[in-house]
């Protein structure tokens, strides 16, 4: 079994900068995939941006350039750097990994101000 645990939420003015952590625990493997994705109030849950084995990584088109993601292999920890941000990109993030199954954390929240 494996937990999720994001940190690095909190509230933001348009322009500014957050990073999100998220820990994984409860196996030493090396998780392969791991990801985070977002959810608004009213919309659909989505993928923000996900990085696997080989560091190879894919984002949604509206963060390409102002989002990264990497991972700490060695320690199962996954980051997202986000810069530039917009009022749109408030909602609740979610750390993602795909280890013999799905795992999702419960969420940090992230707000951006106009």
């Amino acid at each position: 079994q494996v937990q999720l645990v994001e940190s690095g939420g909190g509230l933001v003015q348009a322009g500014g900068s957050l990073r999100l952590s998220c820990a994984a625990s409860g196996t030493d493997s090396t998780i392969n995939v791991m990801a985070w994705y977002r959810q608004a109030p009213g919309k659909q849950r989505e993928l923000v941006g996900l990085i696997s084995n080989g560091n190879n990584t894919m984002y949604k088109d509206s963060v390409k350039g102002r989002f990264t993601v990497s991972k700490d292999s060695a320690r199962n920890m996954i980051l997202l750097q986000m810069n530039n941000l917009k009022p749109e990109d408030t909602a609740m993030y979610y750390c993602y990994a795909n280890w013999r199954g799905p795992y999702w954390g419960k969420g940090t929240l992230v707000t951006v101000s106009s």
